[in-house]
């Protein structure tokens, strides 16, 4: 590979180098421009006289004495306790993933295996399910959960985003099974073991990076709803997304528009450290089916 990149032409490289960075740029530069602003008072980042107001922060030192200013996480992550948003979204997200991934890894070993032609009508059903707007599943759970006094609660929202996440986590796990040879199975309970034990010690630490894929887009489905729990939760159990929205308040009430640029700035930050923290698992489990045995 480093005798394919040195006969390249210079000017090659060199193109191939500008447009991987100018593709860093913009795709950086919104959340790059937020944080910066998320420093200033709301006359500097959204100033309709003069945009470079947001670059030298002439409101921000004129109102605070200072050309940054916390006064938008302090007013968001205090005043506004979006601290408790944050723990309500770390529950939900956690209990989603754990769930999902649990019944996922057993629905999808056991289709893989059974050789059976329901096991492609239940994944047809399953995709069928997965295609439906979220809406819908939403509007189908409130009946019940009123009467049964749950509206308003976390365990609502972890339900329904269980049921919209399931089938997708049992198509991709069941994909990563198929990949994986019977014989492993069969070796397994040759020598010993049953075929649960043979689930949990031979095939799951092979298929791992699978896993941590599926388990990494099931958190990304929990983490960034705001159909399900806007509907679903009440004012005092909102998660980080709904409550970022209630910054920027209504017709009726007004809203403090830099308390929800803190709040995204801050809701975005876990996802990057995430995905730089999972980076070699989630390419490793995204390509283990390029190859199957």
């Amino acid at each position: 590979m480093t005798d394919l990149v040195n006969r390249r032409p210079m000017g090659l490289n060199i193109a191939i180098w500008a447009f991987v960075l100018c593709w860093i740029m913009i795709a950086g530069f919104p959340f790059l421009w937020t944080m910066w602003g998320s420093f200033k008072v709301q006359g500097d980042f959204f100033s309709k006289a003069d945009w470079t107001y947001a670059l030298h922060g002439v409101r921000t030192q004129a109102e605070t004495g200072a050309a940054f200013t916390g006064d938008g996480y302090f007013g968001a992550w205090v005043t506004k306790s979006f601290w408790h948003s944050a723990i309500n979204t770390a529950i939900v997200v956690v209990s989603v993933v754990i769930i999902s991934l649990s019944l996922g890894t057993l629905g999808g070993y056991a289709l893989a295996r059974s050789g059976k032609k329901y096991a492609f009508y239940l994944l047809m059903l399953a995709l069928v399910f997965r295609a439906m707007p979220h809406i819908t599943l939403v509007s189908g759970y409130l009946l019940p959960f009123f009467e049964w006094n749950l509206w308003g609660h976390l365990p609502t929202a972890i339900i329904v985003m269980v049921a919209i996440n399931q089938p997708f986590t049992l198509w991709m796990l069941h994909s990563f099974f198929l990949n994986i040879p019977k014989d492993l199975d069969e070796s397994a309970m040759v020598d010993g073991c049953t075929r649960f034990q043979a689930f949990r010690r031979v095939i799951v630490p092979v298929m791992w990076p699978g896993v941590i894929t599926t388990g990494l887009f099931s958190f990304l489905l929990a983490y960034n709803d705001f159909t399900v729990t806007a509907t679903l939760l009440s004012q005092s159990n909102q998660t980080m997304i709904p409550k970022i929205a209630s910054f920027l308040g209504t017709t009726q009430t007004e809203g403090n528009v830099m308390f929800a640029v803190a709040a995204v700035v801050s809701a975005t930050v876990p996802l990057f450290v995430l995905v730089m923290f999972f980076q070699r698992q989630i390419v490793s489990g995204l390509t283990a089916g390029a190859v199957k045995g």
